[in-house]
């Protein structure tokens, strides 16, 4: 293994140590190490990272995030080899611009679940799960990939609670249930066990065969089911996504507590870690305005000008 290719093992385990998982950017430095083997570079500069960034088949954005992660990576590397440069962070600026949710009403959501309850009726346990996977996405906020990796040890109806394990940032986290999500669970679990007595694996979401459920199934089921219900286009990048039912969580719970008189800025905290967040600044996105979310933080606001008056 090359010297660079020691520092990247090197570097890649202390920052997972740290919590981070690294998929993408493990995939893209193990590209950059050999590339610099191609180019008979032993250390890291400038140009190099330059010359591997702008390959001329990348988009702004992906030049950018290339350059950033070298940087990072280089960073790391100059503390043992004094003859490494570090990218200065201005030599490829780009902006990442987050896609505008899609902002679900009530009826949508609910159209959306039955919608997917009666998916492909040869084969009762699809329906089922699609169906109750969204409908728990939409009243608990969950990250996809963290409801369907749920293990069957993890979802306590008894107690009316989750277990989020290793879940971003390597955390893990409790989520309480309201009993009426307890109870369509429950009878997702009967019908579940009903199905596949035997089951091959400890999931809580099964599909074919009771086999755990992967991320380009839901993708490609959600996909099939929001165009049926007309919140997508075929062959048309824009619309509802599933990672939208996060969204709604968000605003609904924010609704609930404006309507309640709750101090809903006191009470942020909370929902930044129902949601699994480090800090209340990452919740931030997910509070995008809706006409009634405006028209009550402004009573709220102009309740509290009279106050002080």
């Amino acid at each position: 293994m090359s010297t660079l290719g020691l520092h990247l093992e090197r570097y890649l385990k202390l920052r997972r140590q740290l919590g981070y998982k690294l998929r993408v950017t493990e995939i893209l430095l193990r590209n950059f190490v050999r590339f610099a083997q191609e180019e008979s570079a032993t250390f890291i500069t400038t140009k190099l990272a330059l010359r591997w960034a702008t390959q001329p088949h990348l988009k702004p954005v992906q030049r950018g995030n290339r350059l950033g992660m070298v940087r990072r990576f280089a960073e790391h590397v100059s503390a043992v080899d004094a003859r490494t440069e570090v990218p200065p962070q201005k030599l490829l600026p780009y902006q990442f611009r987050r896609r505008p949710p899609h902002i679900f009403g009530k009826p949508e959501v609910g159209q959306l679940i039955d919608a997917a309850h009666k998916i492909s009726p040869e084969d009762p346990i699809k329906g089922a799960t699609l169906g109750t996977l969204l409908g728990l996405l939409a009243v608990t906020g969950l990250r996809v990939g963290e409801a369907f990796a749920l293990d069957r040890k993890d979802v306590d109806l008894k107690r009316n609670l989750l277990t989020i394990r290793r879940a971003k940032g390597n955390k893990s986290r409790l989520v309480p249930l309201h009993p009426s999500a307890s109870k369509a669970l429950q009878e997702y679990a009967e019908l579940r066990d009903r199905l596949f007595p035997q089951p091959p694996t400890l999931c809580f979401f099964a599909w074919e065969r009771g086999q755990r459920l992967l991320h380009c199934t839901v993708h490609r089921w959600f996909l099939l089911v929001a165009c049926r219900t007309g919140l997508r286009q075929p062959g048309n990048r824009h619309g509802a996504r599933i990672h939208d039912l996060r969204h709604y969580f968000a605003i609904q719970t924010l609704l609930n507590w404006y309507r309640a008189g709750s101090d809903v800025e006191a009470r942020l905290p909370e929902l930044a870690t129902y949601l699994g967040h480090v800090h209340v600044r990452d919740s931030y996105w997910y509070l995008s305005a809706t006409p009634e979310l405006l028209k009550l933080a402004t009573l709220r606001l102009e309740r509290a000008g009279k106050g002080r008056k």
